[in-house]
């Protein structure tokens, strides 16, 4: 449609996590955010998932920068991935920018541009006028957007909730949000996360009371668990560490990467001979130490994961100890979390979560903050972002409420293209979208065929049947040889695996020699008979793997 802006989630609008989205007009393009999400329970080995890129790599002369919101892994994990596809500009605040810095160097990508921006500056992106906003967060220096199109003024909300007492002192900037209700707002897309929780989100101080508390009565040493993104509740237990005459050791490569980064950036404030290396541990009273790490999600190769088992080199969980895992449990991890906090019980430690302790306030805005943030902008149409289908559905009810009529809210699904004119906005069509799975080094190698042959192997296992035959004569030279993983106990079960000799060897007897010379035909033959045996026996389906030798 000619004169139409097209808004295109490319993710995070059916998921919690991958965060992208892109507006589109004429020959220009901006995109919002490149975020990551953490895998599934049914995602057998995949390490992080990313958006599929493919619309933006056949649009690439478009594209004129990508702009962030903030600093959070699933807003920013995917731009190593697509830089190296598209090495275009990128904008954001300070610190934003100082953790994407790093994390580009560990992909080597050093010459991307990064254009640092504070709140209120405005850039201006082919015919986008982009206005960065501040709001509060879970993370310092966090920005949603006040866009200028050609048809109209679109607000981007970013990640926020409305924090009257952030610990930076740094409030959300309401009067550009109802600056742009007062212009006159076209679109508001705004986050979604909490939309099913009613009231306000508390605010990130009130954690420093329940961690004063905490302090008070901990005899022993106090190890804290938290995101290593998360530079308030850093702060606050520094804050509080220093109140109560205790030294702050950092664990783990990302938090003392990243506090080191807001440190320098002048984000976080460490009183002097405050923070101590690890080594120093030792050397301290039980009594004066706080150690901040990593692992509140039951990460397995995290430093709390491997404390929890006792295979921390250096930190060793004794009676005293008080363990606080100050983050909220995302979902699907709970298990993972549960068996961490079992094992550090079982090694004597006081444990204290979200369940038993307010430790943990979250970062984004419930059903009021979500209202109030509609009534400020007062926008004609609504978009719900960043959340799961109910999410959006909540908030769209919210935005109805407010007086929004319901033609003009759009619960989208990635891919999905929103074409506004100033006449009005339509759905129309869809592009090429999707999820890309990062599995090691390999990026998009795996594919869901894969993923299902995962889970096969994870629930049945795998039967392997190796044998030689002569060529000629179809005679079994040697074999069969079972071998067997994830599907029987071998010793326990040797009926079953004489049975399935037995079985392979007559099958191969029964077939005439055209048969048996093919061998995609006889692999074929041995896999059907098998499975038949195997799933009338067992009742299980386990993947099955002729290998034939010709001779």
């Amino acid at each position: 449609m000619e004169n139409a802006l097209s808004v295109i989630p490319l993710g995070g609008v059916e998921e919690i996590g991958l965060n992208m989205t892109v507006l589109e007009y004429g020959n220009d393009m901006i995109v919002i955010d490149a975020g990551l999400m953490f895998p599934e329970e049914d995602m057998l080995g995949v390490d992080i998932v990313i958006p599929d890129f493919t619309y933006l790599l056949e649009n690439k002369n478009k594209i004129k920068a990508i702009i962030l919101s903030h600093g959070h892994e699933d807003h920013t994990g995917a731009l190593p991935f697509l830089l190296k596809e598209l090495p275009i500009p990128v904008y954001g605040t300070a610190l934003t920018l100082g953790l994407v810095k790093d994390k580009l160097a560990e992909h080597g990508l050093d010459t991307i541009e990064l254009i640092p921006v504070k709140p209120r500056d405005t850039v201006t992106l082919g015919v986008f006028a982009i206005e960065f906003i501040r709001v509060t967060h879970s993370i310092v220096d966090g920005v949603g957007f006040g866009i200028k199109t050609p048809v109209g003024l679109i607000v981007h909300t970013g990640d926020f909730k409305l924090d009257p007492t952030p610990v930076d002192g740094n409030l959300m900037d309401f009067h550009k949000f109802s600056e742009y209700g007062e212009k006159g707002t076209v679109l508001l897309m705004s986050d979604s996360t909490n939309a099913e929780k009613g009231g306000f989100t508390f605010s990130e101080k009130e954690v420093r009371r329940s961690f004063e508390d905490i302090f008070s009565d901990a005899q022993g040493r106090i190890i804290i668990a938290t995101f290593a993104s998360n530079i308030h509740r850093i702060q606050q237990v520094i804050d509080v560490a220093t109140m109560f005459g205790r030294k702050i050791i950092l664990s783990g490569k990302s938090i003392v990467s990243n506090a080191q980064i807001a440190l320098d950036l002048g984000y976080l404030r460490i009183p002097e001979n405050t923070w101590l290396k690890l080594d120093k541990l030792n050397t301290l009273p039980d009594s004066k130490v706080v150690i901040l790490t990593t692992g509140s999600q039951g990460e397995p190769m995290s430093v709390l994961s491997r404390i929890a088992t006792d295979e921390h080199k250096t930190i060793k969980i004794k009676e005293n100890d008080t363990v606080i895992l100050s983050a909220k449990m995302i979902p699907g991890n709970e298990k993972s979390i549960g068996r961490i906090i079992n094992h550090l019980f079982r090694r004597g430690a006081n444990v204290i979560y979200e369940k038993v302790s307010e430790i943990h306030v979250s970062g984004h805005a419930s059903k009021e903050e979500l209202k109030l943030m509609l009534n400020m902008v007062k926008p004609k149409m609504f978009m719900p972002i960043h959340g799961e289908h109910r999410h959006k559905v909540y908030h769209a009810r919210l935005a109805e409420k407010t007086g929004i009529s319901k033609s003009n809210i759009f619960i989208m699904e990635n891919g999905e293209i929103l074409e506004i004119t100033r006449d009005g906005a339509r759905k129309n069509g869809k592009i090429t979208s999707g999820r890309i799975f990062v599995d090691g080094k390999g990026v998009g190698d795996v594919e869901d065929m894969v993923l299902r042959d995962r889970k096969r192997l994870a629930h049945d296992g795998i039967v392997i049947i190796i044998l030689s035959i002569e060529k000629l004569s179809g005679t079994i030279v040697s074999g069969p040889d079972i071998i067997t993983r994830g599907f029987v106990f071998e010793d326990a079960s040797q009926e079953i695996i004489n049975n399935t000799k037995e079985l392979v060897y007559n099958t191969i007897q029964e077939c005439d020699i055209e048969i048996i010379a093919d061998q995609a035909l006889i692999q074929a033959k041995i896999r059907q008979v098998l499975k038949k045996y195997l799933r009338k026996t067992l009742d299980r389906k386990p993947m099955i793997m002729p290998i034939i030798f010709e001779v």
